[in-house]
C-alpha cells in the first residue's frame, strides 16, 4: 500500500507537459524569424566577429532571375533561374597569383562561375566551351570564373589546361573544396560541374548541374540576358512586332 502511495506521477507529468509547450513557443519563434527575412542573407565577417556580420539583400535580383526564364533553351535547357537568389559573394577560392579571392571581387559584372575537377570526365569536356565563352564576352561586364577543387596541389589542373590550349580562362582554384562545401550546404551544388550564374551584386541568378555547350548560340543568349535584361527584353519585343507590309 505504500509503495503505491509513493509513486505519485503529479509531478512528473506536470515536467513532461511544459517542455513541448516551450519546444513548440521556440519554434514558432524561430519560423517567424526567417519568414521575415525573405531573400536576405546574413553573412558574417571572416573573423567571426559579430561586428562584422552584415545582411546582403538578393531581392533586387528577382526581376533579372526572372528575364532569364524566357531564354532558356536548348543547349542550356537545364539551366534553373533562382526563384529566391541567394547571396554567393563570400564563396572564397585562390587567384592565379596565390592571393585569396573572393566571388565579390568581380562587382560590377556577371559571372559564370564554375567547379570543375580533373577527375571529372564531363567538366574536362566542357573547359574549351568555357574559354570559347571567355574569349568571346569576356570584358568589363562578364567573366568566366572556373574553380578547380582538386585536393592535391600536384599541378594537374595547370597541365590540363595547358595540354587542353586553355588560354582565356584564369586559374583559380579552392584545394579545399570549400566553395563546393558550401554551395552543397546552400541546396546549389549536387556534383560537379555546377555552374551558376551570379550577378553584379554577387546574388546567384540560377544553376545549371552538369555540362552544357557555354559556347553555344543558347548560351551567349542566355548570359546576354543577365547582363542587360533591359536590352533582351527589348531585343524580344521587337522580334515580336509586326513586319511593314512589302508593296
Amino acid at each position: 500500500m505504500s509503495d503505491e502511495d509513493d509513486s505519485g506521477p503529479a509531478e512528473p507529468t506536470v515536467k513532461r507537459r511544459r517542455r513541448p509547450s516551450l519546444i513548440v513557443l521556440s519554434i514558432t519563434a524561430v519560423a517567424g524569424i526567417v519568414a521575415g527575412l525573405g531573400a536576405v542573407y546574413v553573412m558574417g565577417g571572416f573573423g567571426g566577429n559579430e561586428e562584422e556580420t552584415k545582411v546582403v539583400s538578393c531581392e533586387g535580383a528577382v526581376p533579372t532571375a526572372e528575364a532569364l526564364r524566357k531564354v532558356v533553351r536548348g543547349e542550356v535547357a537545364a539551366f534553373t533561374p533562382a526563384e529566391t537568389p541567394v547571396y554567393v559573394g563570400d564563396l572564397a577560392f585562390v587567384r592565379p597569383d596565390g592571393t585569396p579571392g573572393t566571388v565579390a571581387d568581380f562587382a560590377g559584372r556577371t559571372v559564370l562561375l564554375n567547379l570543375w575537377a580533373t577527375w571529372c570526365a564531363p567538366c574536362r569536356e566542357e573547359m574549351p566551351a568555357l574559354d570559347d565563352l571567355q574569349a568571346a564576352l569576356g570584358g568589363p561586364a562578364f567573366e568566366v570564373v572556373a574553380i578547380n577543387v582538386d585536393t592535391r596541389d600536384d599541378g594537374r589542373d595547370a597541365r590540363f589546361l595547358e595540354e587542353t590550349d586553355i588560354v582565356s580562362l584564369a586559374r583559380y582554384v579552392d584545394r579545399s573544396m570549400g566553395v563546393f562545401n558550401t554551395l552543397k550546404g546552400r541546396a546549389l551544388a549536387v556534383g560537379m560541374p555546377t555552374t551558376l550564374i551570379v550577378d553584379g551584386t554577387g546574388c546567384q541568378l540560377g544553376v545549371l548541374h552538369g555540362p552544357a555547350a557555354w559556347n553555344s548560340a543558347d548560351a551567349k543568349a542566355l548570359i546576354g540576358r543577365a547582363i542587360d535584361p533591359a536590352a533582351g527584353e527589348a531585343a524580344a519585343e521587337g522580334e515580336g512586332a509586326e513586319k511593314p507590309a512589302a508593296h
